[in-house]
């Protein structure tokens, strides 16, 4: 198959998972109410899957440098597809929880496998192309989720979780069909002979932030840390200070989204072609900053609207951009640069919501402003950073 066949697998592949993530929001009520379940218990049933995934990725990442990414991206999306029937069958509270943490694993497989399969197919010049695709599939699926789930739960409420088990089947047998093997034998062996795997992230991690490319992790866990401080708090925010309706809140979620879908597909590519990753990452960091805090002064809907969608705009031209630069420093250790970079990004899940909470809490303008000033400074730190590699690469070219 040719390279641009199997990154459509790999856009399915994702976009199946990232659908499947989001179909829990409009069916979770319903299963709490079934099985006689807290609030409390929602939650932990929601952070299960971004627990697993930090926890995972470092050494899935590892593994995909040892054992190839083929394996490690058919074991994923087939441990997803049992999650999904797992969770459509479940008739006990644990079992909802063994389908939370399977999907963690399976997300944590698949994310650094199918980043440095990416990277093994795309040559530098194309890669950002690449990198946008997936990441416009992976935003699709997640911001149309929601509302699959809440028209499929009109037939049952495990009929939206047979569907997405049903599509990942499929996705699985498609890239048993037609993923070959990108890593060769002898870099899997050279990998295998470094023998130094720590199961515990928050080593890995730390280790991480010593590479050359070490910053770029800090950019990674900013960038979602300033998405998720977003939408945690929004609809919250928008309902006290402006009376948003649900409905409001979820046509501004989703046109928002929709345009960070066309920013990844058809514009990303061409903005790092002609201004290079590092000023990409800089500026739309600029702009989101300054977009998020336009939102906190925006005194009417259609201002808000704007703002919101202006804001995920400039967020979906950081992470495609992201991932080229990172794949491009990251050499022979794909898998280890991929599996950190979801390790960062998963904690920034964690953390990002926590945090936008306990601001809110103190005052409701206190996310914003916070959001805003963690963009910034990352702005500022872009510029320095960038140019010390400028200085050490001066002979590789423009980043």
């Amino acid at each position: 198959m040719k390279k641009m066949g199997r990154l459509y697998i790999l856009m399915l592949n994702i976009f199946i998972a990232m659908l499947g993530f989001g179909l829990i929001v409009p069916v979770m009520p319903s299963y709490i109410e079934a099985f006689g379940a807290t609030g409390k218990t929602l939650g932990f049933l929601v952070a299960a899957t971004g627990f697993t995934q930090f926890a995972l990725s470092p050494v899935a990442g590892a593994l995909t440098d040892r054992f190839g990414r083929r394996k490690l991206i058919i074991a994923g999306i087939a441990g997803f597809t049992i999650a999904q029937f797992i969770f459509a069958f479940a008739d006990q509270l644990w079992m909802l929880f063994v389908s939370r943490f399977l999907g963690g694993a399976a997300g944590a497989l698949l994310m650094p496998a199918m980043f440095a399969y990416i990277a093994d197919i795309t040559s530098e010049k194309d890669r950002g192309k690449g990198m946008g695709l997936f990441s416009a599939a992976m935003t699709l699926g997640f911001v149309i989720g929601p509302g699959v789930g809440g028209y499929l739960v009109e037939y049952g409420i495990a009929f939206p979780f047979l569907i997405a088990g049903s599509f990942a089947a499929l996705s699985t047998l498609l890239s048993i069909l037609f993923l070959p093997e990108t890593l060769t034998k002898e870099k899997q062996e050279e990998a295998r002979l470094n023998k130094d795997i720590h199961f515990n992230p928050f080593v890995q991690m730390i280790e991480a932030l010593r590479t050359s490319y070490g910053f770029l992790f800090i950019l990674a866990f900013v960038l979602n840390f300033g998405i998720i401080h977003f939408e945690s708090i929004f609809g919250l925010y928008v309902d006290q200070k402006h009376g948003f309706s649900p409905k409001d809140i979820a046509f501004v979620i989703t046109v928002a989204g929709l345009a960070g879908v066309l920013v990844q597909g058809a514009l990303v590519n061409a903005c790092v072609k002609r201004f290079g990753e590092m000023r990409v990452v800089r500026y739309a960091l600029l702009g989101a900053a300054f977009m998020l805090i336009a939102c906190r002064f925006a005194p009417s809907f259609w201002l808000i609207f704007t703002g919101s969608i202006l804001f995920l705009s400039a967020t979906s031209f950081v992470r495609p951009a992201l991932n080229t630069l990172l794949s491009k420093m990251a050499g022979n250790q794909q898998g280890v640069a991929g599996g950190l970079n979801t390790s960062f990004m998963s904690l920034a899940n964690i953390v990002g919501p926590s945090l936008a909470g306990i601001l809110f809490d103190m005052n409701i303008e206190f996310p914003f402003m916070f959001g805003t000033l963690v963009l910034c400074v990352s702005f500022a730190a872009s510029i320095v950073w960038g140019k010390k590699v400028q200085h050490a690469h001066a002979a590789q070219g423009r980043l």
